[in-house]
């Protein structure tokens, strides 16, 4: 604690590798870009989520808040070891610009000149834009927004466990629809139709 508090008196305002919290002194200060929200506090998570569906097949918290594009290969390894296979094609935004992938994956990474992207990979690149609800309900409903797990485990450890619940949550869902739609093929099958009521008492 002395030393944490040694480090908090002597820092100055234009240090790199501040100390912004000294219960976790892990934390980093993250540059946003956005107006309202310049600044956030804590450790970039990598996320991987399929283009279709919504699910969430690679999550990493990544310490020392490093270079977007410098996290690829680990994202893709991790995926790898998930699926058991590459996909064929990665979006990507343009943060990942100078990426580190050297697998045989095509990565298309955004650009705000539509022209420089092929006519084919737009519809997927505009697709992209998907995985933003998914952190927001990462954030507000699956305790990413603030890790309650102490140290940098804790962040690798809540980073997978929010991805497996809202995996979990859409996994619930599917089965949900998949029994009510079972349900109403069986009552349709067993409930007579009103044309072989009308032939049943023709008949006696």
């Amino acid at each position: 604690m002395l030393t944490l508090a040694r480090r908090l008196y002597l820092q100055q305002r234009h240090d790199k590798g501040k100390l912004y919290s000294v219960h976790a002194p892990e934390v980093e200060c993250i540059s946003k870009g956005k107006a309202h929200k310049r600044y956030e506090f804590g450790c970039k998570v990598s996320l991987g989520v399929t283009s279709k569906g919504g699910w969430i097949v690679a999550a990493q918290a990544r310490e020392g808040n490093p270079y977007d594009g410098h996290t690829l290969q680990s994202t893709m390894d991790q995926l790898l070891s998930m699926t058991g296979k590459e996909p064929e094609h990665v979006y990507a935004e343009m943060n990942y610009r100078g990426h580190d992938y050297q697998g045989e994956s095509q990565v298309h990474v955004d650009s705000r000149r539509r022209g420089s992207i092929a006519v084919s990979a737009w519809r997927w690149m505009k697709r992209r834009a998907a995985i933003e609800p998914s952190i927001g309900h990462l954030k507000q409903e699956r305790r990413m927004e603030r890790n309650r797990l102490k140290g940098t485990e804790g962040d690798k450890l809540n980073a997978v466990l929010s991805a497996a619940g809202m995996n979990f949550a859409k996994l619930l869902a599917e089965l949900g629809a998949f029994r009510s739609l079972m349900w109403v093929r069986l009552v349709a099958h067993l409930v007579p139709r009103p044309a072989d009521r009308s032939l049943a008492a023709s008949a006696t």
